[in-house]
């Protein structure tokens, strides 16, 4: 049994993990502004802001954090995801943060879509904020053991999908199939990233989750 804080821990993506975590018998902790309606059993639920202040990990083995980057959260990730990283590395947990699509590229060597000019409007200024926080990451901004990972295009509250037990694992390249769609359910997105946490396979890595 892992002890996993998700921070975050009620919107689309943390809360998909911290059921998934949850049922698979690891000690769940979910931080986020407000407590659930609805509750997992066993999770322990707590309040705070940690764009106001880093929550205390004492205890963590691994800290994820799946904050939005819109509404009073736009323009406050960057600090914020990197003072929870340094607080993961102090308390000695691997450090997990949930990205955007944006930051991956669309072959090898190319550009990252997050660089490029043609990014929606509505998403272009939470594109280029969570693909910041990579390139800090990669610059060696923290000495945490971190992990970046990136979700498929299509993936959110508006595209929940459905549990179908499979997805591929990419690095830095983004994945599609073979209609050139780029997709992953709530929850498929939850199990390959407790998968990556039950057996890590990267570390101070990029990782991409897609069908």
């Amino acid at each position: 049994m892992t002890n996993i804080t998700v921070i975050g821990g009620t919107g689309y993506a943390g809360s998909a993990i911290v059921a998934e975590a949850a049922a698979r018998g690891h000690h769940v902790t979910s931080i986020s502004r407000s407590i659930p309606d609805a509750q997992v059993p066993g999770v322990t639920y707590l309040t705070g802001d940690a764009t106001v202040e880093v929550p205390d990990l004492t205890g963590a083995e691994v800290v994820v954090a799946a904050l939005s980057p819109r509404g009073s959260n736009a323009g406050k990730l960057r600090p914020t995801y990197l003072a929870i990283a340094d607080a993961a590395a102090t308390a000695g947990a691997r450090f997990v943060a949930i990205g955007g699509f944006s930051s991956l590229r669309p072959a090898p060597g190319a550009p990252r879509f997050a660089d490029g000019d043609d990014l929606p409007a509505q998403f272009a200024d939470e594109a280029k904020e969570m693909n910041a926080i990579l390139v800090e990451l990669l610059d060696g901004a923290t000495d945490a053991d971190w992990l970046f990972v990136s979700p498929a295009g299509a993936f959110g509250a508006y595209a929940p999908g459905e549990k179908l037990g499979h997805y591929r694992t990419s690095g830095e390249v983004a994945l599609f199939d073979d209609n050139g769609n780029s997709a992953i359910s709530g929850a498929d997105f939850a199990t390959a990233v407790v998968d990556e946490i039950d057996t890590p396979t990267r570390h101070q890595a990029h990782l991409h989750f897609a069908y």
